[in-house]
């Protein structure tokens, strides 16, 4: 075929000098530019690629197969010649396959599997704007193989909408840009009517756009189910007749996604519905008009299921510019956006990694042997701690290193719950029930019931094998779910059919094995109610299926105020429980705090990992447990269950500031209430051993172990750099009030409470803190009432005390009122009086 000309035509020489004298670069190129399938063939003949091959990282499937076509057609070759692809259970490339075009994990599996990448010299991150997790990923393994086994590979990163400035310096690599392809877009606001539904609203969208424009129509919608809306709206309308309404997601046979890609051949208008799919990577010939639902389904993470699932969200900026772009490609275009004009967007796409679960990247991250990847945003670590307990059980970690069943895990290119079930059954027929399990678990609900009994999803995906799907279910989700199995089974190299008829606890005796931590038994107390293995209780609808079932294992749960709620479940069986995890249940003697009693509790305690299965009293339990008991007690009651006095209290208020204040001072040990409850075995522990009750700790016990960290000369310098009290003028000592504010995280200025005629003579305000720290002073009247405060005994002297004199001198006549008070002699007493 003949080769169209590309506005990155006039880059690729520079792209080509970069490379050949820089191991990195930045490529940033809006759509329509042709840096997805011009840039890897202009490298095939560089000379530090010689043979070897280049690897291209695509987001989507659609835009990966649609790429490895176009650049394969340029050569007159079928795909899998010079140009293949790999994605998700397709593979199309040979031993001649030069340019490889990937998706998703594939990457990190070829890195993970060969770390020297043997005849792979580039590594190309397409659409790196979008930030998958994937792509993240990928670059930060690509980097740490570049560091330290292979200087020679070459990595570029390129993007349509990217803040490439930050991403050069980061890679510290060279950045170019490209032009696009684009003619002016008109860009409007079509506002909803009251209470319309997106299809309807899409419907006059559409409906307007093909009376007033010339042109093919793309519409960005969220996903399958909403394009199925808009399909079936689209159908009833007479202003459409002789359009071809056509769709474009990723889960479309490879035929329907190539008729989209390439022009009509009758030269018929279409409208095209697309996900964002649409966005970037492929081209749609003809369009001149966009309507944007200004909606995608992007993966966050959801605590109910414990996966990320795609939602529906608002797009970014970024995304809502590309998508009008579309209509711009071949000649002026009009973009019409289905959201108000005062509804602001987000600049930039989050990148996936900061909102999603990580148990995939932790397990990628342990395999590699190398948590400190650079990444251009750091993964989260509460996330990862997360992610990291939860493969520890699911046996895919041993602490931090990755075990056998771990790398195996790795292999399936699927999220660690669903591998470690996919990997745990023995038997043939249960292999074949896990797929049909992983399947479910991905997909979306094929019923329209609320049932919580997952076994039904199951049994309705059985029933239509056979011809005979229920009438409340989805016979193109039960379709789908079908064909996810088998592409299981073949991934498992199984051959075994999956059973037609299973019993009640089967999908729970398989299911476990992806949800150890939701494995549930009932509260002896309320059928309703369910203890979790993770610690957490969980309730059954009061006309649940489920309703009975002593143990179930929960795959999906939704948090509440006060107990989760269980979505979606199946019974397991206890002995099977016992046989597949023995380790997990533990017989212990346990010395607890009753806070309900408010005492302690001696109990030999029969456990599944937090599940209390039987609990007994205990007659003779070892003292040596007392103390960690009440510390327990402390750590559920607060600190202010322990005997504080007013002393106590102004010596740690004293220790904090001085922290605060001299920040040099750093032998002083983090006092606040965080830091002591998360310490209390180290310094209150020792305190409590021989004790049986909390009250028996006494002030002066207490107290020493309040300052067990902080060595007798430290305690000193607290004393002479924050003193408790101070000596005034008149010769009296006088007690400094301190304090700190936990809210600001921040000293209260300290305060010295004085009688005025007590500082006669004193011109300037007493400093503490090696003189840092000027003290508040409370001015006081005769009778201790407050007559100023003030840091600036100065300035009070000069011109506030006149007033005062004035207005006092009457009122106690008794006590000096001196004109110059710098001068007089400072006293505690009234005037002696006169004989």
């Amino acid at each position: 075929m003949s080769t169209p000309h590309f506005p990155i035509d006039e880059l690729l020489p520079q792209i080509r000098d970069s490379l050949a004298t820089h191991t990195r670069l930045v490529l940033e190129a809006p759509p329509g530019a042709g840096k997805t399938t011009q840039v890897p063939p202009a490298l095939l003949d560089a000379p530090w690629l010689g043979t070897q091959k280049i690897v291209m990282l695509e987001p989507r499937r659609v835009a990966a197969r649609a790429a490895a076509m176009f650049m394969a057609r340029q050569r007159g070759e079928e795909v899998g010649q010079t140009v293949g692809y790999r994605i998700r259970f397709e593979n199309r490339v040979s031993a001649a396959t030069r340019i490889e075009v990937v998706t998703e994990g594939i990457l990190a599996r070829m890195i993970q599997d060969d770390p020297m990448l043997e005849g792979v010299g580039a590594l190309l991150f397409d659409e790196f704007h979008e930030r998958h997790l994937a792509a993240d990923l990928g670059l930060a393994l690509a980097l740490d193989v570049q560091a330290q086994l292979r200087e020679d590979l070459r990595i570029v990163v390129m993007s349509a909408t990217l803040d490439g400035e930050r991403l050069a310096q980061f890679l510290d690599a060279p950045r170019l840009a490209s032009a696009g392809r684009s003619y002016q877009v008109s860009v409007q606001h079509f506002p909803a009517r009251r209470e319309e539904g997106i299809e309807h609203q899409t419907r006059r969208a559409v409906e307007h756009a093909v009376a007033a424009h010339p042109g093919d129509v793309l519409v960005f919608l969220p996903g399958q189910r909403e394009i199925a809306r808009a399909e079936g709206a689209l159908a009833g309308s007479t202003e459409l007749q002789g359009i071809e309404v056509l769709t474009l997601h990723g889960e479309l046979p490879v035929e329907q996604q190539s008729r989209v890609l390439q022009p009509a051949a009758d030269g018929r208008r279409r409208v095209v519905l697309a996900t964002n799919v649409a966005e970037s990577s492929v081209t749609l010939p003809g369009v001149r008009a966009v309507i944007d639902s200004g909606l995608a389904r992007e993966p966050r993470y959801d605590p109910n299921s414990g996966f990320a699932r795609l939602d529906v969200v608002p797009i970014a900026q970024a995304s809502a510019d590309q998508r009008a772009g579309r209509a711009g490609r071949v000649a002026e275009g009009w973009a019409y956006r289905l959201w108000p004009q005062s509804q602001r967007l987000e600049p930039q796409r989050r990148p996936e990694l900061a909102q999603v679960e990580l148990a995939g990247l932790a397990l990628e991250l342990a395999a590699w042997g190398d948590a400190d990847l650079r990444f251009p945003d750091a993964p989260p670590p509460g996330a990862l701690a997360a992610a990291r307990e939860l493969l520890q059980r699911l046996g895919a970690l041993d602490g931090v290193a990755v075990t056998p069943l771990g790398r195996r895990m790795l292999t399936l290119g699927t999220h660690p719950r669903l591998a470690a079930m996919l990997l745990a059954p023995t038997d043939a027929r249960e292999q074949a029930l896990a797929c049909d399990l992983a399947a479910l678990i991905e997909a979306r609900d094929p019923l329209r019931s609320r049932s919580d009994a997952l076994v039904e999803r199951w049994q309705a995906l059985a029933a239509f094998r056979t011809g005979r799907a229920p009438a409340d279910a989805s016979r193109g989700a039960l379709a789908a779910l079908d064909q996810a199995a088998k592409q299981w089974r073949r991934r498992l190299h199984l051959d075994a059919s999956p059973p037609t008829t299973v019993p009640a606890h089967a999908l729970g005796d398989v299911l476990l094995h992806a949800f150890p931590d939701r494995i549930a038994r009932q509260h002896p107390a309320d059928p309703l109610r369910y203890q979790l293995a993770n610690g957490r209780s969980a309730k059954l609808f009061d006309d649940s299926a489920l309703f009975g079932e002593r143990w179930i294992v929960i795959s999906e749960l939704r948090d509440e105020a006060r107990d989760a709620r269980v979505l979606r479940a199946a019974p397991l069986d206890e002995a099977r429980l016992e046989r597949e995890f023995p380790q997990r249940f533990i017989t212990e003697d346990r010395v607890v705090w009753d806070a309900d009693a408010r005492g302690i509790a001696a109990v030999r305690e029969r456990r599944f990992d937090r599940i209390v299965i039987d609990s007994r009293p205990l007659a003779k339990p070892d003292p040596s447990r007392y103390a960690d008991a009440l510390v327990d007690a402390v750590r559920q009651l607060g600190l202010d269950a322990l005997p504080w006095t007013e002393g106590l209290m102004q010596w740690r208020a004293r220790a904090r500031c001085l922290r605060a204040w001299l920040p040099e001072f750093d032998a002083l040990p983090d006092l606040s209430d965080a830091a002591l409850l998360q310490s209390l075995e180290r310094w209150l522990k020792p305190a409590l051993s021989g004790k049986t009750r909390l009250d028996a700790l006494d002030e002066a016990a207490f107290g020493e172990a309040l300052k067990s960290g902080i060595d007798w000369s430290l305690r000193q310098r607290i004393d002479t750099l924050a003193p408790v009290r101070i000596v005034v003028p008149s010769g009296m000592d006088r007690r400094i009030e301190y304090a700190f504010d936990d809210a600001a995280d921040a000293p209260v200025p300290p305060v010295l409470a004085v009688k005025l005629q007590e500082l006669f003579g004193l011109a300037d305000t007493p400093r503490i803190a090696e003189g840092r720290v000027p003290l508040t002073l409370h001015l006081l009247s005769p009778a201790g009432r407050p007559l100023q405060v003030t840091q600036d005994l100065r300035s009070f002297w000069e011109r506030t005390y006149p007033e005062v004199r004035k207005e006092m001198k009457g009122r106690y006549p008794k006590h000096p009122w001196p004109d110059d008070p710098w001068t007089a002699t400072a006293t505690h007493r009234a005037k002696p009086r006169a004989h």
